[in-house]
């Protein structure tokens, strides 16, 4: 089983991948001096107190005080796991991790987890080629193979028992299956297929593994020729959705599961994320075949929440990925209730530069519908015209209140003001109050967002400094540092606080050669000193790497000769307590004659 990935590994992948090149692609950065700067993505605020350095492979923001290595960030902004965010940056640089045992528990292993739903994705698919029925369902849909391809759409075969015979060879996969939400019990403890005569739509994590999927009922089939009298079977779409005795919901999904969040996770982003280099814009819709028509015809930005309303995590993720966020929604009052919780979700998200839109299709139509009757230009125009979020949310505010009376305008003012609380400080916060204000001559004051946090000022000088501080804080800026150093180290035995903490230091960055910054902030991140290591890591010392080099030797020479000191007092209290051994005396007098030649 998978175990602790090698530190010398992550020091290795941490100066093959660019910091800043990894952050980029994900915040805009501009260059400030030898720095990168940005507005924090893991707070809200007006003016940039985000930093990357290149020359020490971190990121800190003097802010809210996030900091941390490539690997640090992705963890953070994308929310993965530790090993996740080492796979994500090993894949950028062709490298494979490797694992090992250890003392240290090792992590769950899901490996075989991805494994098993990749391998039921394959034998759906496989299905859907054995099964003239699926194919019709498809093609009466209008999809291609291309298309079908690119979502790897497949078909779960009308038994009650085929994934679980494929796949379930032995009772250690047939629990991997249940643990992936893929076998169910009935009443008597017995294992059988959740998905049964279903259409299927795998659902991709944020690095294209197969994670879920989604099935739909497949409607009755209207037995009549194509125009073409080839004597296929042709679709109704909008057909009974269940057939004679069928059972069970028009669409299903996978269950929760150690790798499946419905409220995490879009259908589509992966397939978005492959179409684009950066991505202009997201639409969220509501169904798979609205993300799968959209994309087929030139509209590659479509993604869609798993049957759930918009969530926090989802305005997240979106905006994570771009600016500019399309709510497409029905007109009826179903879909306006859609909207309304989106609102809701994407408000405390909504920094400026950020845009969240919302289209509202016409009576009984869908993207899906839509865009095969007017095409990509029309759906194009219809975007164009979507409703900006402020129009929104003051028209539905506002559509059952009087502005004409003091009272409807006190009303609007009270529904208003806790929601728009919730927007990070900035120009979309005040112009919206300001909307606000127009409409109802109330001057609405709220306070700061929760996650605001005040930024530091950039110009603080740092702390009068120890030798001790000025050593650790040289060398966690410079590891290379330790090179100039040879062991054996007399100032391991001075009794100052720090010093092990330096010594140990000194043994690490000597040891691992390639060590940056970031990776030895990585290496300290889970133990007690890793607060006190960043905060040096982000003090400017002036010059560049021979007087940081000069400072530090100086530093540790010094630390030897408050050493020999510290020896010469032990060794005088001791002769003042009786007489020294013949070896006691002769280290003394050396340490007398070494200080009279320095004085």
């Amino acid at each position: 089983m998978a175990g602790r990935i090698p530190e010398k590994f992550i020091d290795d992948l941490l100066a093959r991948v660019d910091i800043v090149d990894v952050i980029q692609e994900r915040v805009p950065l501009k260059k400030a001096g030898r720095d990168w700067s940005a507005r924090c993505p893991f707070h809200d605020e007006r003016s940039p107190s985000f930093t990357v350095s290149p020359a020490k492979q971190f990121y800190h923001c003097f802010g809210c005080g996030a900091h941390g290595s490539a690997i640090g960030f992705l963890m953070n902004y994308d929310r993965l796991e530790f090993p996740d965010a080492v796979e994500e940056l090993a894949n950028r640089v062709g490298l494979k991790v490797p694992y090992e045992g250890g003392r240290e528990a090792p992590r769950e292993d899901s490996t075989d987890l991805y494994k098993l739903l990749d391998a039921a994705a394959a034998f759906y698919r496989r299905q859907l080629d054995a099964s003239d029925r699926a194919r019709a369902y498809f093609e009466g849909r209008g999809l291609d193979a291309s298309t079908l391809a690119r979502f790897n759409l497949g078909f779960a075969p009308d038994a009650w028992d085929a994934l679980k015979n494929a796949l379930g060879t032995n009772t250690q996969r047939i629990a991997l299956l249940e643990k992936a939400g893929m076998l169910t019990s009935g009443e008597r403890g017995s294992k059988y297929d959740r998905f049964r005569n279903r259409v299927m739509f795998p659902i991709l994590d944020r690095r294209g593994r197969t994670i879920a999927f989604g099935g739909r009922i497949i409607p009755e089939v209207r037995a009549s020729l194509e125009e073409s009298g080839e004597g296929s079977p042709v679709l109704d779409p909008r057909a009974q959705d269940a057939r004679k005795g069928e059972t069970g919901p028009k669409y299903l999904n996978s269950p929760e599961t150690p790798l499946f969040h419905k409220g995490r996770e879009l259908f589509g982003l992966w397939q978005v994320r492959e179409a684009h280099a950066k991505i202009p814009r997201l639409i969220v819709v509501e169904g798979y075949m609205d993300v799968i028509s959209l994309h087929q015809f030139g509209v590659p930005q479509a993604v869609a929440t798993l049957g759930t309303a918009t969530t926090r995590d989802h305005a997240e993720i979106l905006f994570r990925q771009c600016a500019d966020v399309y709510f497409c929604f029905d007109g009826d009052r179903a879909g306006r209730q859609a909207a309304w919780r989106a609102v809701e979700s994407v408000l405390p998200r909504m920094r400026d530069g950020r845009q969240a839109m919302f289209l509202f299709l016409p009576d009984g139509e869908d993207p899906d519908t839509l865009v095969r009757k007017e095409g990509l230009a029309g759906f194009e125009q219809r975007l164009k015209e979507a409703m900006p979020l402020s129009e929104f949310f003051f028209g539905e505010l506002g559509k059952d209140v009087n502005l004409g009376s003091l009272d409807g305008r006190a009303r609007l003012a009270e529904r208003a003001r806790p929601l728009l609380a919730q927007i990070p400080d900035g120009a979309f916060r005040d112009l919206m109050l300001a909307e606000l204000d127009t409409s109802t001559g109330v001057r609405v004051q709220v306070a700061a967002p929760p996650s605001e946090v005040p930024a530091k000022p950039r110009s603080a000088k740092p702390a009068q400094r120890s030798l001790v501080r000025a050593a650790i804080t040289l060398l966690v800026q410079r590891p290379a540092l330790a090179l100039a150093l040879e062991p054996p180290w007399s100032f391991a035995e001075l009794r100052q606080p720090g010093i092990p903490l330096l010594v140990e230091l000194i043994a690490l960055c000597r040891a691992r050669a390639n060590l940056t910054t970031g990776a030895l902030l990585e290496h300290f991140a889970e133990r007690e000193e890793a607060k006190a290591l960043q905060k040096l890591a982000i003090i400017d010392f002036p010059g560049g790497e021979s007087e940081a080099r000069a400072e530090f030797v100086d530093a540790i020479a010094q630390l030897e000769r408050q050493t020999a000191q510290q020896r010469l007092d032990d060794l005088r209290r001791k002769q003042g307590e009786g007489p020294l051994a013949e070896e006691e005396k002769q280290e003394l007098r050396a340490l007398l004659a070494g200080k009279a030649a320095r004085t």
